[in-house]
């Protein structure tokens, strides 16, 4: 079921959280609409395609979607590529670390005029009436990662960073306290996460901007005082490389 983060009439974005079940990691999928323009986020794989597509088209006519982004290259992020590619006219918009590695999900030249490739700086896509900001994400899990900042719902979809594995039937309901998630983002989050330095060179970056929610990848929102909140503690982490010790690397 979709569910509208945010609608002013002319400008709407949509999550679609419930795609996913069973063995799988539960994922959400995101669509920003604006002025008859659209763009979808990080749409998953073969699990979520059918469903995502029908789910689109109570908004658009799933074909004349201008881009299909990918933060990063994992499976459950892009494997349905191939799919995008014959299904729509939209542009791939891909991490330009990622560039040469996206086409395995697809044919030998069927990105030929489709890529977009992001540069580690970052960029913005015109997307109607709006720039969508493409945010450097680097380490944050992936080595080429890249987030997006809608600015006018004010909101960051934040990819992995904010990750929490909540129970399904809390999905929908956005924390408003980040003692709500953090049971079930700690964990996540110093694994996954490559550094304390990638965190706080984040967390300084997007303080600058006015964030309405956060909505990750997996799990809940955060909205409220879970966004500060939220910022201040992944700053303060201790995760990924600052946990390694040669006990981690030792012959079996």
């Amino acid at each position: 079921m979709a569910i509208e983060l945010y609608n002013d009439g002319e400008h709407i974005c949509v999550a679609f959280r419930d795609l996913v079940a069973n063995e799988a990691v539960q994922a959400n999928q995101f669509m920003i609409f604006d002025s008859d323009h659209a763009a979808l986020i990080d749409p998953g794989g073969e699990l979520t395609y059918t469903d995502l597509y029908l789910g689109i088209a109570e908004y658009m006519n799933v074909k004349n979607l201008d881009y299909v982004v990918a933060s990063h290259q994992d499976p459950d992020i892009v494997a349905s590529l191939n799919k995008w590619l014959v299904g729509t006219n939209a542009k791939m918009v891909v991490p330009e670390l990622w560039e040469r590695f996206i086409p395995h999900f697809t044919r030998p030249g069927k990105l030929k005029g489709r890529l977009i490739a992001i540069p580690d700086q970052g960029t913005n896509l015109q997307l109607g009436s709006i720039q969508l900001k493409a945010l450097p994400a680097h380490f944050l899990h992936a080595e080429g990662n890249f987030q997006f900042y809608d600015p006018k719902s004010r909101i960051l979809f934040s990819g992995d960073m904010g990750a929490n594995l909540c129970p399904a039937e809390e999905l929908d309901r956005p924390a408003k306290r980040l003692k709500e998630v953090l049971p079930y983002m700690e964990g996540f989050h110093r694994r996954y996460m490559n550094s304390n330095k990638v965190c706080r060179l984040w967390a300084n970056m997007v303080s600058q901007l006015d964030i309405r929610m956060i909505v990750p990848q997996h799990g809940r929102a955060l909205i409220g005082k879970a966004i500060p909140e939220f910022i201040t503690w992944i700053s303060q982490l201790q995760c990924g490389i600052d946990l390694m010790t040669q006990d981690n690397y030792r012959i079996p």
